[in-house]
Protein backbone atom coordinates (compact mmCIF):
# COMPACT_ATOMS: atom_id res chain seq x y z
CA UNK A 1 0.00 0.00 0.00
CA UNK A 2 3.02 2.37 0.92
CA UNK A 3 4.47 2.02 -3.01
CA UNK A 4 0.74 2.97 -4.40
CA UNK A 5 0.64 5.71 -2.55
CA UNK A 6 4.07 7.43 -2.89
CA UNK A 7 3.39 6.60 -6.70
CA UNK A 8 0.09 8.34 -6.32
CA UNK A 9 1.82 11.31 -4.44
CA UNK A 10 4.67 11.59 -7.20
CA UNK A 11 1.79 11.74 -9.46
CA UNK A 12 0.21 14.32 -8.36
CA UNK A 13 3.33 16.63 -8.00
CA UNK A 14 4.06 16.12 -11.57
CA UNK A 15 0.54 17.24 -12.40
CA UNK A 16 0.52 20.24 -10.48
CA UNK A 17 4.19 20.70 -11.94
CA UNK A 18 2.50 21.16 -15.41
CA UNK A 19 -0.41 22.89 -14.40
CA UNK A 20 2.03 25.55 -12.58
CA UNK A 21 4.56 25.75 -14.85
CA UNK A 22 2.76 25.09 -18.26
CA UNK A 23 4.71 26.79 -20.76
CA UNK A 24 8.29 25.19 -19.01
CA UNK A 25 6.97 21.80 -19.50
CA UNK A 26 5.72 22.00 -23.22
CA UNK A 27 8.92 23.38 -24.58
CA UNK A 28 10.94 20.55 -22.64
CA UNK A 29 8.41 17.79 -24.59
CA UNK A 30 9.08 19.73 -27.58
CA UNK A 31 12.76 19.59 -27.31
CA UNK A 32 12.57 15.83 -26.71
CA UNK A 33 10.23 15.14 -29.56
CA UNK A 34 12.69 17.52 -31.41
CA UNK A 35 15.41 15.81 -30.33
CA UNK A 36 14.16 12.11 -31.18
CA UNK A 37 13.01 13.51 -34.44
CA UNK A 38 16.20 14.56 -35.55
CA UNK A 39 18.12 11.15 -34.09
CA UNK A 40 15.88 9.26 -36.01
CA UNK A 41 16.55 11.10 -39.38
CA UNK A 42 19.93 11.45 -38.83
CA UNK A 43 19.92 7.31 -38.51
CA UNK A 44 18.44 7.03 -41.87
CA UNK A 45 20.26 10.01 -43.64
CA UNK A 46 23.76 9.78 -42.20
CA UNK A 47 24.23 6.35 -40.89
CA UNK A 48 27.69 6.87 -41.77
CA UNK A 49 28.20 9.20 -38.72
CA UNK A 50 26.63 6.67 -36.32
CA UNK A 51 29.25 3.58 -38.10
CA UNK A 52 32.67 5.78 -37.54
CA UNK A 53 31.70 6.93 -34.19
CA UNK A 54 29.31 4.37 -32.62
CA UNK A 55 30.36 1.19 -34.92
CA UNK A 56 26.96 0.60 -35.41
CA UNK A 57 25.91 -1.20 -38.83
CA UNK A 58 27.57 -2.46 -41.79
CA UNK A 59 30.63 -1.15 -43.12
CA UNK A 60 30.84 0.43 -46.65
CA UNK A 61 33.60 -1.06 -48.28
CA UNK A 62 35.06 0.36 -51.15
CA UNK A 63 36.39 -1.47 -54.57
CA UNK A 64 38.96 -4.16 -54.04
CA UNK A 65 42.69 -2.56 -54.71
CA UNK A 66 45.27 -5.74 -55.66
CA UNK A 67 48.91 -5.23 -53.80
CA UNK A 68 50.15 -8.19 -55.49
CA UNK A 69 49.08 -9.52 -58.60
CA UNK A 70 48.40 -13.70 -59.13
CA UNK A 71 49.80 -15.34 -61.45
CA UNK A 72 49.27 -19.44 -62.24
CA UNK A 73 51.24 -20.53 -59.34
CA UNK A 74 51.87 -18.06 -56.76
CA UNK A 75 48.77 -16.54 -54.68
CA UNK A 76 48.18 -13.16 -55.04
CA UNK A 77 46.33 -10.46 -52.42
CA UNK A 78 44.23 -7.46 -52.56
CA UNK A 79 42.67 -5.10 -49.72
CA UNK A 80 39.46 -2.46 -49.66
CA UNK A 81 38.88 0.11 -46.91
CA UNK A 82 35.36 1.08 -45.30
CA UNK A 83 34.73 4.27 -46.76
CA UNK A 84 32.82 5.44 -43.60
CA UNK A 85 35.58 3.96 -40.67
CA UNK A 86 38.67 3.31 -42.53
CA UNK A 87 38.23 -0.31 -41.20
CA UNK A 88 40.62 -2.44 -43.61
CA UNK A 89 40.40 -5.82 -44.87
CA UNK A 90 42.34 -7.94 -46.91
CA UNK A 91 41.80 -11.33 -49.17
CA UNK A 92 44.06 -14.01 -50.58
CA UNK A 93 43.74 -14.53 -54.61
CA UNK A 94 44.85 -17.82 -55.18
CA UNK A 95 46.79 -19.00 -58.09
CA UNK A 96 45.15 -19.75 -61.53
CA UNK A 97 46.91 -22.97 -61.96
CA UNK A 98 46.89 -22.20 -65.36
CA UNK A 99 50.67 -22.71 -66.62
CA UNK A 100 52.44 -21.61 -69.69
CA UNK A 101 54.78 -24.69 -69.95
CA UNK A 102 57.89 -24.71 -72.14
CA UNK A 103 59.11 -27.49 -74.12
CA UNK A 104 60.34 -29.04 -71.29
CA UNK A 105 57.53 -28.67 -69.07
CA UNK A 106 58.45 -25.73 -66.96
CA UNK A 107 56.49 -22.86 -66.68
CA UNK A 108 57.63 -19.81 -68.60
CA UNK A 109 55.35 -17.49 -65.72
CA UNK A 110 56.14 -18.85 -62.19
CA UNK A 111 58.89 -21.56 -62.82
CA UNK A 112 57.03 -24.37 -61.67
CA UNK A 113 57.33 -28.05 -62.89
CA UNK A 114 54.49 -28.74 -64.72
CA UNK A 115 55.48 -32.05 -65.32
CA UNK A 116 56.46 -33.06 -61.87
CA UNK A 117 53.79 -35.27 -61.05
CA UNK A 118 52.61 -38.54 -61.36
CA UNK A 119 51.43 -42.02 -60.94
CA UNK A 120 51.35 -45.28 -59.26
CA UNK A 121 51.40 -46.83 -62.43
CA UNK A 122 54.32 -44.12 -63.46
CA UNK A 123 56.28 -45.83 -60.57
CA UNK A 124 56.56 -49.20 -61.57
CA UNK A 125 57.51 -47.85 -64.99
CA UNK A 126 60.47 -45.63 -63.85
CA UNK A 127 64.21 -46.15 -64.11
CA UNK A 128 65.07 -45.32 -61.09
CA UNK A 129 62.40 -44.78 -57.81
CA UNK A 130 63.23 -43.62 -54.16
CA UNK A 131 61.14 -44.92 -51.83
CA UNK A 132 60.16 -42.91 -48.26
CA UNK A 133 57.48 -45.17 -47.05
CA UNK A 134 55.15 -44.55 -44.11
CA UNK A 135 55.89 -47.06 -41.19
CA UNK A 136 51.83 -48.15 -39.94
CA UNK A 137 52.66 -46.30 -36.03
CA UNK A 138 52.66 -42.92 -34.00
CA UNK A 139 56.37 -43.66 -34.19
CA UNK A 140 59.02 -41.41 -36.30
CA UNK A 141 61.20 -43.61 -37.68
CA UNK A 142 63.55 -43.79 -41.03
CA UNK A 143 63.22 -46.50 -43.86
CA UNK A 144 64.04 -45.70 -47.56
CA UNK A 145 64.02 -47.80 -50.33
CA UNK A 146 65.72 -47.71 -53.40
CA UNK A 147 64.98 -49.57 -56.84
CA UNK A 148 67.10 -49.60 -59.64
CA UNK A 149 66.12 -52.00 -61.85
CA UNK A 150 65.62 -55.43 -60.25
CA UNK A 151 68.28 -53.92 -57.70
CA UNK A 152 67.19 -52.96 -54.52
CA UNK A 153 68.85 -50.79 -51.59
CA UNK A 154 66.93 -50.56 -48.27
CA UNK A 155 68.36 -47.66 -45.95
CA UNK A 156 67.26 -48.76 -42.41
CA UNK A 157 63.62 -50.17 -40.76
CA UNK A 158 62.38 -47.67 -38.30
CA UNK A 159 60.41 -47.11 -36.06
CA UNK A 160 59.05 -50.14 -34.05
CA UNK A 161 59.51 -53.84 -34.64
CA UNK A 162 56.04 -53.71 -35.39
CA UNK A 163 56.85 -52.05 -38.57
CA UNK A 164 58.27 -54.85 -40.23
CA UNK A 165 55.32 -56.30 -41.56
CA UNK A 166 54.43 -53.02 -42.77
CA UNK A 167 57.57 -52.16 -44.76
CA UNK A 168 57.78 -56.09 -45.86
CA UNK A 169 54.34 -55.56 -46.93
CA UNK A 170 55.95 -52.56 -49.17
CA UNK A 171 58.74 -53.56 -50.48
CA UNK A 172 56.94 -56.86 -51.80
CA UNK A 173 55.28 -54.29 -53.99
CA UNK A 174 58.73 -53.78 -55.68
CA UNK A 175 61.26 -56.65 -55.20
CA UNK A 176 59.61 -59.32 -56.75
CA UNK A 177 62.57 -61.82 -56.29
CA UNK A 178 62.53 -61.44 -52.23
CA UNK A 179 66.39 -60.20 -52.42
CA UNK A 180 67.53 -57.49 -51.26
CA UNK A 181 70.96 -56.54 -52.83
CA UNK A 182 71.74 -53.92 -50.15
CA UNK A 183 70.38 -53.07 -46.99
CA UNK A 184 72.52 -50.16 -45.13
CA UNK A 185 71.71 -49.57 -41.52
CA UNK A 186 72.81 -45.65 -40.59
CA UNK A 187 73.16 -46.06 -37.08
CA UNK A 188 72.14 -47.96 -33.46
CA UNK A 189 68.67 -46.42 -32.44
CA UNK A 190 65.77 -48.04 -32.20
CA UNK A 191 63.82 -45.46 -34.84
CA UNK A 192 66.39 -46.79 -37.68
CA UNK A 193 66.93 -50.39 -37.10
CA UNK A 194 63.68 -51.94 -34.72
CA UNK A 195 61.92 -52.95 -38.16
CA UNK A 196 65.45 -55.15 -39.16
CA UNK A 197 64.61 -57.50 -35.76
CA UNK A 198 60.56 -57.03 -35.90
CA UNK A 199 58.28 -59.08 -33.58
CA UNK A 200 58.36 -62.97 -32.91
CA UNK A 201 56.51 -65.75 -34.44
CA UNK A 202 57.21 -69.27 -32.88
CA UNK A 203 60.52 -69.52 -32.90
CA UNK A 204 61.10 -67.29 -35.86
CA UNK A 205 60.85 -63.21 -36.64
CA UNK A 206 59.39 -61.50 -39.20
CA UNK A 207 62.30 -58.66 -39.43
CA UNK A 208 63.60 -57.42 -42.40
CA UNK A 209 66.56 -59.55 -42.21
CA UNK A 210 64.74 -62.59 -41.27
CA UNK A 211 62.10 -61.92 -43.89
CA UNK A 212 64.41 -61.39 -47.32
CA UNK A 213 67.82 -62.53 -48.65
CA UNK A 214 70.09 -60.08 -48.29
CA UNK A 215 73.34 -59.50 -50.46
CA UNK A 216 75.55 -57.01 -48.64
CA UNK A 217 74.98 -55.27 -45.71
CA UNK A 218 76.46 -51.74 -44.74
CA UNK A 219 76.29 -50.91 -41.23
CA UNK A 220 77.54 -48.58 -38.61
CA UNK A 221 81.28 -48.32 -37.76
CA UNK A 222 80.79 -47.06 -34.27
CA UNK A 223 77.92 -47.19 -31.29
CA UNK A 224 77.72 -46.45 -27.73
CA UNK A 225 74.61 -48.46 -26.84
CA UNK A 226 74.00 -51.43 -25.02
CA UNK A 227 70.28 -51.30 -25.51
CA UNK A 228 68.14 -54.27 -25.70
CA UNK A 229 67.11 -53.02 -29.91
CA UNK A 230 70.68 -53.27 -30.57
CA UNK A 231 71.10 -56.72 -29.37
CA UNK A 232 68.00 -58.16 -31.02
CA UNK A 233 69.76 -56.31 -34.19
CA UNK A 234 72.81 -58.01 -33.66
CA UNK A 235 71.07 -61.23 -33.11
CA UNK A 236 69.26 -60.70 -36.43
CA UNK A 237 72.36 -59.69 -38.62
CA UNK A 238 73.96 -62.61 -37.30
CA UNK A 239 71.06 -64.71 -38.87
CA UNK A 240 71.50 -63.06 -41.97
CA UNK A 241 74.91 -64.17 -42.37
CA UNK A 242 73.79 -67.39 -41.99
CA UNK A 243 72.37 -67.19 -44.74
CA UNK A 244 75.33 -65.80 -46.92
CA UNK A 245 74.79 -61.87 -46.35
CA UNK A 246 78.38 -60.22 -46.80
CA UNK A 247 78.72 -57.07 -43.70
CA UNK A 248 80.49 -54.51 -43.80
CA UNK A 249 80.97 -51.35 -41.80
CA UNK A 250 81.19 -48.27 -43.79
CA UNK A 251 84.43 -46.94 -42.62
CA UNK A 252 85.71 -50.94 -44.58
CA UNK A 253 83.70 -49.51 -47.53
CA UNK A 254 85.15 -46.27 -47.54
CA UNK A 255 88.25 -47.51 -47.59
CA UNK A 256 87.56 -50.49 -50.11
CA UNK A 257 88.87 -52.84 -48.10
CA UNK A 258 87.88 -55.71 -49.88
CA UNK A 259 86.52 -57.09 -53.30
CA UNK A 260 83.36 -56.80 -52.08
CA UNK A 261 83.09 -53.87 -49.40
CA UNK A 262 83.91 -50.61 -51.75
CA UNK A 263 83.15 -46.97 -51.43
CA UNK A 264 81.43 -47.61 -55.15
CA UNK A 265 78.66 -49.68 -55.75
CA UNK A 266 76.81 -49.67 -59.61
CA UNK A 267 72.77 -50.63 -59.50
CA UNK A 268 72.74 -51.51 -62.82
CA UNK A 269 75.18 -52.70 -65.95
CA UNK A 270 75.40 -49.84 -67.53
CA UNK A 271 77.10 -48.33 -64.44
CA UNK A 272 74.97 -44.77 -64.39
CA UNK A 273 73.52 -45.21 -61.42
CA UNK A 274 76.12 -45.63 -58.25
CA UNK A 275 75.52 -45.91 -54.98
CA UNK A 276 78.23 -43.75 -53.22
CA UNK A 277 79.66 -44.26 -49.36
CA UNK A 278 80.56 -40.63 -47.60
CA UNK A 279 83.79 -40.39 -45.45
CA UNK A 280 82.45 -39.20 -41.91
CA UNK A 281 84.28 -38.75 -39.23
CA UNK A 282 83.29 -40.57 -36.74
CA UNK A 283 83.26 -43.73 -38.39
CA UNK A 284 86.56 -43.97 -37.22
CA UNK A 285 86.50 -41.50 -34.04
CA UNK A 286 84.05 -41.61 -30.76
CA UNK A 287 81.24 -39.14 -30.92
CA UNK A 288 80.40 -35.85 -28.85
CA UNK A 289 78.20 -36.91 -25.99
CA UNK A 290 78.07 -40.15 -24.16
CA UNK A 291 75.04 -41.16 -25.51
CA UNK A 292 75.03 -39.39 -28.80
CA UNK A 293 74.28 -42.48 -31.62
CA UNK A 294 73.24 -39.92 -34.32
CA UNK A 295 76.78 -38.80 -35.27
CA UNK A 296 77.54 -42.51 -36.65
CA UNK A 297 75.38 -42.30 -39.07
CA UNK A 298 76.14 -44.28 -42.58
CA UNK A 299 76.20 -41.40 -45.50
CA UNK A 300 75.25 -42.03 -48.89
CA UNK A 301 75.19 -40.31 -52.00
CA UNK A 302 73.12 -41.77 -54.92
CA UNK A 303 73.98 -40.62 -58.33
CA UNK A 304 72.43 -41.01 -61.42
CA UNK A 305 74.04 -40.02 -64.83
CA UNK A 306 72.25 -38.12 -67.40
CA UNK A 307 73.12 -37.45 -71.45
CA UNK A 308 75.80 -39.81 -71.48
CA UNK A 309 77.02 -38.88 -68.32
CA UNK A 310 77.67 -35.21 -69.16
CA UNK A 311 74.81 -34.51 -66.54
CA UNK A 312 73.61 -36.27 -63.08
CA UNK A 313 70.85 -36.22 -60.79
CA UNK A 314 72.51 -36.27 -56.89
CA UNK A 315 70.68 -37.63 -53.85
CA UNK A 316 71.86 -37.29 -50.31
CA UNK A 317 70.99 -39.59 -47.15
CA UNK A 318 72.69 -38.96 -44.13
CA UNK A 319 70.66 -40.77 -41.29
CA UNK A 320 70.18 -38.59 -38.44
CA UNK A 321 73.73 -36.85 -38.62
CA UNK A 322 73.96 -33.45 -36.35
CA UNK A 323 75.83 -30.36 -36.78
CA UNK A 324 78.93 -31.52 -36.10
CA UNK A 325 79.10 -34.70 -38.40
CA UNK A 326 77.67 -32.84 -40.98
CA UNK A 327 80.30 -29.92 -40.39
CA UNK A 328 82.77 -32.50 -40.84
CA UNK A 329 81.26 -34.56 -44.00
CA UNK A 330 81.29 -31.16 -45.66
CA UNK A 331 84.85 -30.98 -44.76
CA UNK A 332 86.11 -34.33 -45.38
CA UNK A 333 83.60 -34.65 -49.05
CA UNK A 334 83.20 -32.92 -52.30
CA UNK A 335 79.09 -32.91 -52.09
CA UNK A 336 77.06 -31.64 -55.15
CA UNK A 337 74.26 -29.74 -55.21
CA UNK A 338 71.51 -32.50 -55.04
CA UNK A 339 67.99 -32.87 -56.32
CA UNK A 340 66.78 -34.58 -53.25
CA UNK A 341 67.72 -34.73 -49.83
CA UNK A 342 66.58 -36.75 -47.29
CA UNK A 343 65.89 -34.11 -44.31
CA UNK A 344 68.72 -34.42 -41.39
CA UNK A 345 67.28 -36.45 -38.15
CA UNK A 346 63.55 -36.12 -39.33
CA UNK A 347 63.39 -32.47 -39.53
CA UNK A 348 65.26 -31.89 -36.38
CA UNK A 349 66.62 -28.39 -35.17
CA UNK A 350 70.11 -30.15 -34.73
CA UNK A 351 70.51 -31.01 -38.17
CA UNK A 352 70.34 -30.09 -41.92
CA UNK A 353 72.36 -26.69 -40.90
CA UNK A 354 73.62 -24.15 -43.38
CA UNK A 355 76.84 -25.10 -43.21
CA UNK A 356 75.39 -28.19 -45.38
CA UNK A 357 72.63 -26.89 -47.13
CA UNK A 358 74.79 -24.23 -48.72
CA UNK A 359 76.25 -26.34 -50.52
CA UNK A 360 74.22 -29.25 -51.55
CA UNK A 361 71.51 -26.82 -51.91
CA UNK A 362 68.58 -29.00 -52.26
CA UNK A 363 65.49 -28.86 -54.56
CA UNK A 364 63.73 -31.28 -52.65
CA UNK A 365 63.49 -32.38 -49.55
CA UNK A 366 61.97 -35.46 -47.82
CA UNK A 367 61.60 -35.59 -44.08
CA UNK A 368 60.53 -39.11 -42.73
CA UNK A 369 58.58 -38.20 -39.50
CA UNK A 370 55.35 -38.07 -37.48
CA UNK A 371 54.51 -33.96 -37.65
CA UNK A 372 53.57 -32.55 -34.57
CA UNK A 373 55.02 -35.40 -32.40
CA UNK A 374 55.62 -35.42 -28.86
CA UNK A 375 57.78 -38.26 -29.00
CA UNK A 376 61.38 -36.47 -28.38
CA UNK A 377 60.65 -32.89 -27.94
CA UNK A 378 57.42 -31.71 -26.37
CA UNK A 379 58.71 -28.03 -26.34
CA UNK A 380 56.51 -25.69 -29.03
CA UNK A 381 58.60 -25.34 -32.12
CA UNK A 382 60.91 -28.53 -31.50
CA UNK A 383 58.17 -30.75 -32.73
CA UNK A 384 59.38 -32.71 -36.20
CA UNK A 385 59.86 -30.52 -38.08
CA UNK A 386 61.19 -28.07 -36.02
CA UNK A 387 60.93 -24.33 -36.70
CA UNK A 388 64.70 -23.88 -37.26
CA UNK A 389 64.58 -26.57 -39.52
CA UNK A 390 62.37 -24.73 -41.67
CA UNK A 391 64.13 -21.53 -41.02
CA UNK A 392 67.26 -22.66 -42.98
CA UNK A 393 65.59 -25.35 -45.86
CA UNK A 394 62.92 -22.20 -46.61
CA UNK A 395 66.22 -20.48 -48.23
CA UNK A 396 66.80 -23.24 -50.88
CA UNK A 397 63.12 -24.78 -51.73
CA UNK A 398 59.56 -24.64 -51.33
CA UNK A 399 59.78 -28.52 -51.78
CA UNK A 400 59.27 -30.24 -48.84
CA UNK A 401 57.34 -33.33 -47.61
CA UNK A 402 56.39 -35.43 -45.01
CA UNK A 403 55.39 -38.91 -44.69
CA UNK A 404 52.89 -38.98 -41.68
CA UNK A 405 50.85 -36.62 -39.28
CA UNK A 406 50.35 -36.82 -35.26
CA UNK A 407 46.68 -36.85 -33.87
CA UNK A 408 46.60 -37.30 -30.99
CA UNK A 409 49.80 -38.70 -29.54
CA UNK A 410 48.53 -40.38 -26.35
CA UNK A 411 45.96 -42.36 -28.43
CA UNK A 412 46.75 -45.30 -29.68
CA UNK A 413 46.45 -47.30 -32.85
CA UNK A 414 45.09 -45.26 -35.59
CA UNK A 415 43.65 -42.87 -34.08
CA UNK A 416 46.83 -41.40 -32.63
CA UNK A 417 48.22 -40.69 -36.64
CA UNK A 418 47.04 -40.10 -40.19
CA UNK A 419 49.10 -39.42 -43.51
CA UNK A 420 50.65 -36.07 -44.11
CA UNK A 421 51.79 -36.77 -47.52
CA UNK A 422 51.89 -40.53 -46.93
CA UNK A 423 54.36 -42.97 -49.14
CA UNK A 424 56.60 -40.24 -50.55
CA UNK A 425 57.92 -41.60 -54.00
CA UNK A 426 60.37 -39.78 -56.23
CA UNK A 427 61.11 -41.17 -59.80
CA UNK A 428 63.08 -40.91 -62.96
CA UNK A 429 61.02 -41.57 -66.32
CA UNK A 430 62.09 -39.65 -69.88
CA UNK A 431 65.28 -37.62 -68.21
CA UNK A 432 62.55 -35.95 -65.68
CA UNK A 433 62.32 -36.34 -61.69
CA UNK A 434 58.74 -37.30 -60.76
CA UNK A 435 56.99 -37.28 -57.65
CA UNK A 436 54.01 -39.48 -56.41
CA UNK A 437 52.52 -39.31 -52.62
CA UNK A 438 50.53 -41.88 -51.56
CA UNK A 439 48.08 -39.43 -50.07
CA UNK A 440 48.32 -35.81 -51.57
CA UNK A 441 51.36 -33.83 -52.85
CA UNK A 442 50.69 -30.87 -51.04
CA UNK A 443 54.05 -29.33 -49.62
CA UNK A 444 54.50 -28.50 -46.49
CA UNK A 445 54.10 -24.95 -46.11
CA UNK A 446 50.64 -25.29 -47.50
CA UNK A 447 49.12 -27.82 -45.24
CA UNK A 448 47.02 -26.58 -42.38
CA UNK A 449 49.61 -28.54 -39.58
CA UNK A 450 52.22 -25.91 -40.84
CA UNK A 451 49.71 -22.91 -41.01
CA UNK A 452 48.72 -23.19 -37.44
CA UNK A 453 51.98 -24.51 -36.16
CA UNK A 454 55.06 -22.77 -38.31
CA UNK A 455 55.81 -19.83 -40.17
CA UNK A 456 57.78 -19.95 -43.36
CA UNK A 457 61.52 -19.05 -43.37
CA UNK A 458 62.05 -14.71 -43.46
CA UNK A 459 63.87 -15.61 -46.49
CA UNK A 460 62.18 -18.43 -48.43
Amino acid sequence: MSKKKNYSREAKKAVKAVKKYPVVMAVIIILVVVIVGCAVALWFLRPDIYHKFLGTGEHKWGSWQITVAADCGNDGARIRECEWCGEKEDEVIPASGNHTPDGEGVCTVCGADTQREGTLADVGESELSIHFPELGNKYTGDCTLIKCGDVEVLIDAGSRKSSAAVITEYINRYCTDGILEYVIATHAHQDHIAGFVGNSKGDTRDGILYSFQVGTLIQFAGHKTTSAIYGDYCDAVAYAKTRGTKVFTALECWNNSSELAQRSYFLNEEKTVSMNILYNYYYEHPTVGSTNENDYSVCMLLKEQLDGGDKSRNYLFTGDLEERGESYLVDNNVLPEVDLFKGGHHGSYTASTEKLLKVIKPKNVAVCCCCGTTEYKPSVGHEFPAQEFIDRISVYTDYVYCTTLITDYSAEGSAAFTSMNGNIVFFSKGGKLKLYCSNNTKILKETEWFKNNRTWGKTG
